[in-house]
C-alpha cells in the first residue's frame, strides 16, 4: 500500500513523509438549475478553481445500484393490495428493472484529496511539525468547503480513521468487486 497509516483524525500519512486528507462532496444536479443559477454556480466554481492555490486530486467513484431491496419493498407493500395496485406493481417493477438494464444506473460519490509535504523531513515523529501540516490540511478544507458550497454543494470533511478505511477500501477493492458482479 502506498501509505504508512491512517491517523485517527482521518488523515494519511504516506510512505513519503506527506499526508492526504479526504474531503467528500456531495454535487447539485446542474442539469435542473435555471440559466441563472447555472451562470452563478459556474461563477463560483471558477472563484474555487483560482482560490485553491495547490494541488488538488478529484477522484469519482461509480456503484452499480442494487435495486432488489427496494424491489422487495414494494413487493412487501402491495401484496395484500387489490389486483389493479398489483398489477401497477408489477408494471412498475419490471420497468424499474429494464430501466436499471438499459441505463445501467449506478450511483457516484465524488471526493477531492489534497496533500501537504512534511518540509523538513528529519522531523519525522515531531508533534509540532504534524501539528502544522495539519492545520494546513484544515485550512484547505475549509477553503474548498466555502468555495464549493458557494455553488451549493455539501462538503463533508472525513475526519474519523474508520470512515477513510472505509473509503481506501472501496476504491483498492473495486476491481475485485467488479468481477464478483
Amino acid at each position: 500500500m502506498p501509505f504508512e497509516e491512517i491517523l485517527d483524525n482521518g488523515i494519511i500519512k504516506l510512505k513519503d513523509n506527506s499526508y492526504v486528507k479526504i474531503i467528500k462532496v456531495i454535487p447539485i444536479n446542474f442539469n435542473l438549475k435555471s440559466n441563472l443559477e447555472k451562470e452563478a454556480i459556474l461563477n463560483s466554481y471558477k472563484i474555487f478553481l483560482k482560490t485553491c492555490n495547490f494541488d488538488i486530486q478529484i477522484l469519482i467513484q461509480s456503484n452499480k445500484e442494487d435495486l432488489s431491496k427496494h424491489i422487495s419493498k414494494v413487493k412487501e407493500k402491495t401484496k395484500d393490495e387489490k389486483e389493479n395496485i398489483k398489477l401497477l406493481s408489477d408494471n412498475y417493477i419490471k420497468f424499474i428493472q429494464e430501466m436499471n438494464i438499459d441505463k445501467k444506473s449506478s450511483s457516484k460519490n465524488f471526493y477531492i484529496l489534497v496533500k501537504e509535504f512534511q518540509e523538513n523531513k528529519k522531523q519525522k515523529n515531531n508533534y509540532n511539525a504534524e501539528k502544522i501540516i495539519f492545520d494546513k490540511l484544515k485550512d484547505k478544507y475549509f477553503n474548498i468547503k466555502e468555495c464549493l458550497s458557494r455553488c451549493g454543494n455539501i462538503v463533508i470533511d472525513i475526519s474519523e480513521k474508520n470512515q477513510v478505511e472505509k473509503i481506501l477500501y472501496s476504491f483498492f477493492n473495486s476491481r475485485k468487486n467488479l468481477i464478483e458482479m
